[in-house]
């Protein structure tokens, strides 16, 4: 096992697997400036290690996380040394995290192990999975403390559970239980909470075995980035350049190869280094 020394987050390796852990339990994990740069460099890390498969995202304790850290008070929100009316230029550290979240070339699985609610729920949104504990609660409160949504999840929710639903949610602002959150398809499944983290490493052991690392990461890319197209021919061109060069490949060879020799495929190409550029016309927007 390897680890990193972080003080708002826990971050170790094991079997192929990083495990991201929200780490504030006297404070349900509540979101931090500090959690928030150390969330962005654990993902960093993970998909520059070449034995990271895939990446679980949990919470200490009893909760995963409350929202945003409130003890400053009535002003947590307020911004002193921002002198835009509309706050040009100031970024959403929320956003930031998912941002980061959205580019990263491993699986990334969330473990919902106990209450959820504003950014504490809205981080989960670019997760490729979200499976939660059966007694966890979630909740997009921010109209409730005169807010808007942020974290990009006016993005990310309606992609996920739909307009209507997250429409519903983010006006009333209402916490929901978790069986709520699976039957809109915001969760995958739910679990006692001593059986959550082994549920999320047995789905994060499933997608790293027999899969070739290069691919993983290109599929990852192509599935989220292809949520923005707007005609199913940009689709086609990414997947034609992706065949292409991926067919060509010491992964497609070793693949085809180990299916017909019945034995499991030894891939030899890395995500570090054997990364394919698929999309030469796309690039973020630039914040403004």
């Amino acid at each position: 096992m390897t680890a990193a020394y972080y003080e708002h987050i826990s971050y170790e390796v094991e079997d192929g697997i990083a495990l991201v852990t929200l780490d504030r339990p006297d404070q349900l994990n509540a979101f931090t400036t500090r959690m928030m740069h150390e969330l962005i460099d654990a993902f960093d890390r993970s998909d520059a290690d070449d034995s990271v498969r895939a990446v679980i995202v949990t919470g200490q304790g009893r909760g995963f996380c409350a929202g945003a850290d409130l003890s400053s008070g009535p002003d947590t929100f307020a911004r002193s040394d921002d002198s835009s009316p509309v706050g040009v230029g100031w970024r959403d550290g929320g956003g930031q995290v998912v941002l980061r979240i959205f580019e990263s070339r491993k699986p990334v699985i969330a473990a919902i192990n106990g209450p959820a609610v504003g950014v504490g729920i809205t981080m989960t949104l670019p997760m490729d999975v979200r499976l939660a504990a059966d007694d966890a609660r979630m909740g997009f409160v921010f109209t409730r403390r005169g807010l808007v949504p942020e974290a990009c999840s006016s993005w990310f929710l309606p992609r996920v559970v739909g307009i209507s639903r997250a429409a519903e949610w983010v006006f009333t602002g209402r916490v929901f239980p978790a069986t709520e959150a699976l039957d809109a398809g915001l969760v995958r499944s739910l679990h006692p909470k001593d059986e959550l983290l082994a549920a999320a490493r047995a789905l994060a052991t499933e997608m790293s075995q027999q899969t070739a690392p290069v691919s993983v990461a290109l599929s990852r890319l192509m599935l989220w980035r292809m949520l923005g197209a707007s005609h199913p021919m940009e689709a086609h061109r990414v997947d034609s350049r992706g065949i292409r060069v991926r067919g060509a490949s010491d992964d497609a060879r070793e693949g085809v190869a180990a299916f017909l020799e019945k034995r499991e495929a030894v891939f030899p190409l890395r995500v570090s280094a054997d990364l394919p550029d698929i999309f030469p016309d796309w690039s973020p927007p630039e914040f403004s």
